[in-house]
């Protein structure tokens, strides 16, 4: 099992962004000289509510600095919102930078403020998005490329950068819904798994998931990645106490953001806190954790957990805590699995 931190980048208004950030390299630099794995962030733009976010390729850029031989992993770039020359170039980048060690994470989106905001019309979405992934991988292997389009119009062009990593970075795509799933076997290396559903609707997805997948003649992914919630403390009651309201409030936001809309089901987020961690969050103790995640590995196959144990709002000191309980007594046991 590979164990994977997933970093935030949202802060609240009232927050400093340098010393946030400041804070964010030191849970870098724990991770790292506790051999975790792999280091994620994700995107989003124009913010709402009592929310601001760096920009995820600066942001992992330097990181990278701080990474050591940590992964380093796009977790998404929401890539039909930008120009395919721009993902192309830009993701090359971020290969070198990683040395050849990195992901190419990307995901469709879900806010209509963020498809407006880039012009993207509703009906097209989709569209886009394959069409970007498309050229993306075009312009990393082909020699010349001509391609006209509402994105871009590309005459015999030659992209002289390209990745480390030959062909190209392993793809993976998030995906909420049933569609996404489908669409992530049928053009993803892999996919990238929510840590917004409960288990029960990802048994269900996995069952669409794998039988697509034979379909489309692709074998079952070496790394079946899945980012979870997790908080480590003494006990159950302690991991609520400590988390609990921070937690709470990221999942107040993606209610009133609209991502549960972009959920399966009856995947609503604008419940109470029990109801809503109920087979969904990992919160307790190192055992306790870890009993709440077998059915990952044991029913789902997942073999690379991105944990995310920090939230907007939580102190530093508070999330080291958790991130020490997990190297300490839970990343062994995962290990063992």
């Amino acid at each position: 099992m590979k164990v994977g931190l997933f970093l935030t980048n949202q802060q609240h208004l009232e927050t400093d962004m340098v010393g946030a950030f400041a804070d964010q390299c030191v849970m870098v630099r724990a991770a790292r000289d506790r051999g975790w794995d792999s280091l994620f962030s994700g995107q989003h733009y124009l913010t709402e509510g009592n929310n601001k976010m760096l920009q995820i390729v600066p942001f992992l850029a330097r990181l990278a600095a701080e990474a050591g031989e940590m992964t380093l992993g796009l977790g998404v770039l929401l890539i039909n919102l930008h120009n395919p020359v721009y993902v192309a170039e830009t993701v090359a980048t971020l290969d070198v930078i990683a040395r050849g060690n990195f992901i190419f994470g990307v995901g469709l989106g879900y806010r209509d403020v963020e498809f407006d905001a880039f012009r993207v019309p509703k009906g097209q979405r989709v569209k886009r998005f394959e069409e970007c992934l498309e050229l993306v991988q075009r312009l990393w292997t082909e020699d010349t490329v001509s391609h006209e389009g509402e994105t871009c119009k590309l005459e015999n062009v030659h992209m002289n950068l390209r990745p480390v990593q030959k062909p190209r970075p392993p793809i993976w795509i998030a995906a909420n819904s049933d569609k996404a799933v489908l669409r992530a076997a049928r053009i993803g290396d892999s996919w990238l798994i929510n840590p917004h559903s409960t288990t029960r609707t990802l048994k269900r997805q996995l069952a669409l998931y794998r039988p697509e997948l034979e379909r489309q003649g692709r074998p079952f992914p070496r790394e079946l990645p899945c980012i979870k919630e997790v908080f480590c403390a003494k006990d159950r009651a302690a991991a609520i106490e400590m988390a609990g309201p921070y937690l709470a409030g990221k999942y107040k936001d993606y209610a009133r953001w609209g991502q549960d809309k972009a959920m399966p089901e009856d995947e609503s987020f604008d419940i109470d806190f029990d109801a809503l961690s109920e087979d969904r969050f990992i919160l307790g103790s190192p055992e306790e954790c870890f009993a709440q995640l077998r059915p990952y590995w044991e029913e789902l196959g997942v073999n690379h957990l991105i944990i995310r144990t920090h939230w907007a709002g939580m102190p530093l000191a508070t999330a080291l805590a958790s991130m020490r309980l997990i190297s300490d007594e839970l990343l062994p046991a995962l290990r063992r699995v």
